[in-house]
């Protein structure tokens, strides 16, 4: 009996047990679901991702906030932790797409798709003929600003046409502490300048195998250098603080730095990086060298998959909402990202927005009031054509601090100089009383033109060895 009763417990436990089993493995069934990983920086995407997954219960999206191709290069070289999907910039576009690092999407899109994207976030993501993602924004430049700060100088910064307007405006906030622009040594900002200036120091041949590489030749290279040097010198630009570092997002916040040059996507960032600024800030057209309404391109967006995705269709679902759906586009133009399709961009509803949605689904007038995308719009139809990226545009843009950037780090060293001087002259003590004492007076002077003779010659050392033909 009592061995009977053994069996029996036995018998029930190994029931119970693969009832178990079985209701784990039903679980698992249950959750059958592609997951595909997403690298973007853009605030909206959590948004998005929520919408896509509603939209397409068969597919889960891991979203990591990424940004910085160091993250990326490190996933090649290392050959793990890629993602399925990444968002990348168009100048950086080329060269992940030379090296093979993108899928082929050009079999993936219809043929719809050349009419439904702005002709120049089109072009921008193909390469000899292919496609290598889908445009997600744009970037047509627009000058930002706090207008309570300009207020206070009695400056309407709406009424900025030239550069000399702007340098004028520039020396009226000096007068109440207050630097008009910052600029530590940022690669895609000098690059945009160049382009608005008229600059073209860079060419790729049709085949993609000649570079020129003509920094020192090139007029608008040198148009812009010699403003932006007398800007610096006066000590105009805020060249300590680094574009998106904490201390840079501070400063904009507290109004101890006026305005920004920068693209039509900068809405949601400064949204979600400069909250407490929120009402103060307006947009208009940037000013140029002649007071023309040209502008250029500063950053922009595309969403590609990567080659190494085991789950390319997946994948490409999930670029093809975020850049072609209306559901994915309207979520990331609520945040305050640019659109880059066309019907977005001529719509009423798009150029009548006065607010910027944040990420708890909240409308923000964060430009008091203005419609702001108005501004962006009409910048977006005066982008001069003609500028090039070059095919190894990552690394250059990553060596500019090394070369060009060097004068900057010089001027930061020359106004803590002669503020340290002028604070001694005054009469000035430390947080012990004493004496403050003077600060090493920097070395010769490195101005940006010698810095960009040393990125030209890295840029053409570095051309050659990577198999271009360098002119």
């Amino acid at each position: 009996m009592a061995l009977r009763n053994r069996i029996t417990r036995v018998a029930a436990s190994l029931a119970a047990i693969a009832s178990i089993v079985s209701l784990v493995a039903c679980g698992q069934a249950a959750d059958d679901r592609t997951h595909i990983t997403v690298w973007s920086w853009e605030p909206s995407m959590a948004t998005v991702v929520d919408r896509f997954e509603q939209a397409n219960p068969d597919i889960v999206v891991d979203l990591k906030d990424i940004s910085g191709y160091e993250n990326l290069n490190t996933a090649i070289q290392d050959g793990y932790g890629m993602p399925d999907v990444a968002q990348i910039e168009y100048f950086a576009l080329p060269q992940y797409a030379v090296s093979g690092q993108l899928l082929d999407l050009s079999d993936y899109v219809g043929d719809d798709y050349s009419g439904f994207f702005s002709p120049g976030t089109w072009s921008s993501v193909q390469l000899a003929g292919r496609v290598y993602g889908l445009p997600m924004d744009s970037g047509p430049m627009a000058f930002f600003y706090n207008k309570e700060v300009f207020d206070q100088v009695g400056v309407d910064a709406s009424r900025i046409k030239t550069w000399d307007d702007y340098y004028e405006a520039a020396k009226k906030l000096k007068e109440i502490g207050v630097y008009i622009a910052a600029d530590a040594g940022d690669a895609s900002f000098y690059a945009a300048m160049i382009w608005l200036a008229g600059g073209r120091p860079f060419h790729t041949s049709a085949d993609g195998k000649t570079v020129t590489v003509d920094l020192a030749g090139d007029e608008g290279t040198e148009r812009f250098t010699e403003f932006w040097q007398k800007m610096i010198d006066e000590g105009l630009v805020d060249t300590r603080r680094t574009t998106w570092s904490d201390s840079w997002k501070r400063a904009l916040g507290t109004g101890d730095v006026a305005s920004v040059f920068s693209g039509a996507w900068m809405p949601s960032m400064l949204l979600s990086n400069v909250l407490g600024a929120s009402g103060l800030w307006r947009v208009t057209a940037m000013p140029t060298p002649d007071g023309s309404t040209t502008t250029a391109e500063n950053g922009g967006s595309a969403m590609s998959v990567l080659q190494s995705t085991r789950k390319p269709r997946a994948a490409y679902r999930f670029v093809d909402f975020v850049t072609h759906d209306k559901e994915g586009i309207g979520a990331r133009v609520d945040g305050g990202a640019f659109p880059a399709d066309l019907a977005t961009l001529q719509s009423e509803s798009f150029l009548d927005k006065t607010t910027v949605r944040n990420t708890d689904g909240i409308d923000i007038p964060y430009f008091g009031g203005q419609q702001f995308n108005r501004v962006l719009a009409e910048a977006a139809e005066n982008v001069s054509v003609g500028y090039q990226y070059l095919p190894f545009e990552v690394y250059a843009r990553t060596d500019f601090r090394n070369t060009v950037g060097k004068a900057y780090r010089w001027s930061s060293s020359w106004q803590a100089y002669k503020r340290r001087q002028e604070q001694i002259r005054q009469g000035m003590r430390d947080e012990n009383g004493d004496p403050l004492q003077p600060l090493e007076r920097p070395e010769a002077k490195v101005s940006l033109r010698k810095g960009l003779s040393a990125w030209q010659a890295d840029l053409r050392e570095y051309g050659t060895n990577q198999g271009f033909t360098i002119e």
